[in-house]
């Protein structure tokens, strides 16, 4: 499938790129706070050990964005309380937060909206109730900041959660995406199939009827000559069996093209030879009888023009039945009864022959023929008579008017 393949293409360059992304990202912060308390410390001083401390907490909130895509309610959590230890400890006042509102941005976009609440309110009722502990002189952050902090913290969650649901409606895009080329795919494997099944079954109507002639023919000038005429009824034996051989075959090659001319190149003319149909019914006739058939037809109702495709079927139903008779049944004579009604076309083949072995039809052709009738909604019997064999199809015009 060409669509999966390349979202899981896409994918596999995402992983890469998304852990590229979070490296720098880390090191951003990494950069921002180094210099930024490098700078500080040329106008503030203290002590090794806060120095140290610092640092320590500075590497360990920094470090953490690593991993916030991974596990990002731990990381907004262990970044919290780097920055509550930090800032009360340092003197340089390091913009440490900046990686705790990367990490709660991080929790809301990936669906932690619960959590990322929660992290911002304790957040802002931690820095609040710290703040009004103090008296008016030593509070290091007003009012107005307080009020700051809060829009900061809302608008950082607010964001995250517009992230998570574009990134919802770009992932059920790629799913309706995929499903719709499964979908199409499949549609096109059906289509493929059925064109396979009706393809095999007009080669398979087309040269067993016809070769089965030929061999018919073919059987019955060999057993002429096999008795010793004189040469004058030699000649023409084999001159009757051979004109009889060139018509079948030259008829077989002309449906054979017709039928296979679905499977030409995009650019190669199309197949000018008309699609078989019941006006071919008498040629269908005389090809029986050189087979030494004795074939009769009768026609009810009024013959008038059929819709192309059930003028095959039923002319395919007729030539499969013939050939059954000519290869299997050892029939001496056919009747073929052909009924127009208003509503249907109504096809019976009988033979005085042997009949299906076990009183079942279960071959090919039987089934072939089953499934034209099922294909145009009609049906179609075949069954053994007490004076031989029946085959009875009805076709429905209302379908194909």
């Amino acid at each position: 499938m060409a669509l999966p393949s390349r979202v899981r293409g896409l994918r596999a360059f995402a992983r890469p790129a998304g852990r590229a992304a979070d490296a720098a990202v880390t090191l951003a912060a990494v950069l921002l706070v180094t210099v930024w308390t490098l700078v500080a410390m040329r106008y503030e001083t203290e002590t090794t050990g806060r120095a140290l401390i610092g640092w320590a907490l500075t590497a360990v909130g920094c470090g953490a964005l690593y991993f916030r895509r991974r596990w990002p309610v731990a990381v907004a959590v262990v970044t919290l309380l780097a920055c509550a230890a930090y800032y009360p400890l340092n003197v340089y006042d390091g913009p440490l937060m900046v990686t705790f509102a990367l990490a709660l941005y991080t929790t809301s976009a990936e669906g932690r909206l619960v959590a990322a609440v929660a992290l911002a309110a304790v957040t802002l009722l931690a820095v609040g109730f710290g703040e009004a502990g103090r008296s008016e002189g030593h509070r290091q952050i007003d009012n107005v900041s307080l009020a700051m902090l809060a829009g900061w913290l809302i608008s950082l969650v607010a964001l995250g959660r517009v992230q998570h649901t574009r990134a919802a409606y770009l992932r059920e895009v790629e799913q309706r995406a995929l499903a719709a080329e499964r979908e199409q795919e499949a549609r096109a494997r059906q289509s493929a199939t059925e064109e396979r099944l009706r393809i095999a079954r007009e080669l398979h109507d087309v040269l067993g009827h016809s070769i089965s002639l030929i061999n018919v023919q073919s059987s019955a000038a060999l057993h002429k000559l096999g008795k010793g005429p004189g040469p004058a009824v030699a000649l023409a034996a084999a001159e009757e069996a051979l004109t009889a051989v060139k018509a079948t075959s030259k008829d077989a090659l002309r449906e054979l093209r017709s039928t296979l001319g679905v499977l030409r190149q995009a650019d190669e003319a199309a197949p000018t030879a008309p699609v078989p149909g019941l006006d071919r019914l008498d040629a269908l006739v005389a090809g029986a009888r050189t087979a030494g058939l004795d074939v009769r037809t009768h026609v009810e109702g009024t013959p008038r023009p059929l819709p192309p495709p059930l003028d095959l079927a039923a002319y395919r139903i007729l030539q499969e039945s013939l050939t059954n008779v000519t290869r299997h049944a050892r029939a001496c004579r056919v009747s073929i009864t052909l009924g127009y009604a208003d509503d249907a076309v109504r096809l019976t083949i009988e033979d005085d022959g042997d009949g299906a072995p076990d009183a079942r039809s279960t071959g090919s052709g039987i089934l072939g023929m089953t499934e034209r009738a099922r294909a145009f909604g009609g049906e179609l019997t075949a069954h053994d008579t007490a004076e031989g064999f029946r085959v009875e199809a009805r076709l429905p015009l209302e379908e194909h008017a």
